[in-house]
């Protein structure tokens, strides 16, 4: 059990990635197929946990994590919630969850001395739109570039590479909430298989793509200190599953996301 009120209590830093629209089948076929060595070095114990989405598209799902709510296992008994917001004076909460007195975690973070800091990726943390800025506005510092996003092949590297020499700069000097959305999973994927469709086969392509550069984000950032770290999706796909296209929809391929936390370093 992660106990995140003690964690952040100690000043340990934190990577939250969301791999976004990757859906929990494809990533976990990928796994079992072997195509994601580098995570299947550091997921505990050795896989995905199938959990369900607050939101099946991006911006609510973001909205609700940083409001504390993380995907949540398909099933009636839950652990402790990593953090949340100061609850109402009749509710209790565990000693394990971190209790933020702010509007969202991010501010809640850096009353308590953390840099917040976002590399962006897909639209919807571009700031190129006034919905694009919703989400990266919430943090202390923001990076976003058009080589960040899914029509990029490479866009996983430059957005690791960016992290990277973020964590640098602040090496040290205070904690980080470190956020990467990785935008390789979303749509168009098709060009990872030469193609011009996108499916679950080119999802995983993605994945296996993005798999490399992550294990070197992860290996780089906690070779120097101690992390918690977070990786999940935000929603899934629907590629012709039951005639369904796309996102935002009340479909099992929609909510079911990968998750995985541990403390590394």
């Amino acid at each position: 059990m992660i106990n995140a009120a003690q964690i952040i209590d100690s000043g340990t830093s934190i990577l939250f990635v969301t791999l976004d629209s990757l859906r929990h089948d494809v990533a976990q076929t990928a796994f079992d197929e072997g195509r994601t060595p580098r995570l299947a070095k550091l997921l505990p114990g050795g896989m995905w946990e199938r959990r369900q989405t607050p939101g099946t598209f991006t911006l609510p799902a973001h909205m609700a994590f940083f409001s504390g709510f993380l995907p949540k296992l398909p099933h009636p008994h839950q652990p402790p919630r990593l953090w949340e917001c100061r609850p109402p004076a009749f509710k209790t909460v565990p000693p394990e969850t971190f209790v933020f007195d702010a509007p969202n975690l991010l501010d809640g973070l850096a009353l308590h001395g953390y840099r917040t800091v976002c590399v962006g990726g897909v639209t919807y943390f571009s700031a190129e739109t006034p919905l694009g800025s919703v989400l990266p506005a919430m943090f202390q510092e923001a990076h976003w570039r058009s080589e960040f996003c899914s029509p990029e092949i490479d866009s996983t590297r430059h957005q690791v590479d960016q992290a990277l020499a973020l964590a640098d700069t602040y090496d040290g000097r205070r904690p980080l909430f470190l956020f990467v959305n990785v935008s390789a999973t979303h749509v168009p994927h098709g060009h990872y298989l030469d193609s011009s469709t996108d499916t679950t086969a080119s999802q995983a392509a993605a994945l296996a793509y993005a798999d490399e550069h992550l294990g070197r984000l992860l290996d780089v950032l906690t070779s120097k200190r101690r992390w918690l770290v977070i990786l999940c999706a935000d929603h899934g796909d629907a590629y012709g599953d039951d005639g369904y296209q796309g996102r935002g929809i009340a479909h099992p391929v929609a909510w079911n996301v990968p998750y995985a936390a541990w403390v590394h370093g």
